[in-house]
């Protein structure tokens, strides 16, 4: 028999990983949606537009 093997570490994410990762990827692009369609970000973001454009 050869010498004993040592385990490989994971180099990478698992399926379930990717899945718990996306998942809180879709729901951080989903709450960066709602702010920034937010009446107030809205607003914010029209005054810096009017105030660059002159």
């Amino acid at each position: 028999m050869g010498p004993a093997r040592r385990p490989v570490p994971d180099a990478g994410m698992n399926t379930a990983e990717y899945a718990v990762g996306t998942l809180a990827a879709v729901a951080f692009a989903g709450l960066l949606l709602k702010v920034l369609t937010s009446d107030g970000v809205q607003a914010a973001l029209s005054g810096v537009i009017q105030r660059a454009l002159g």
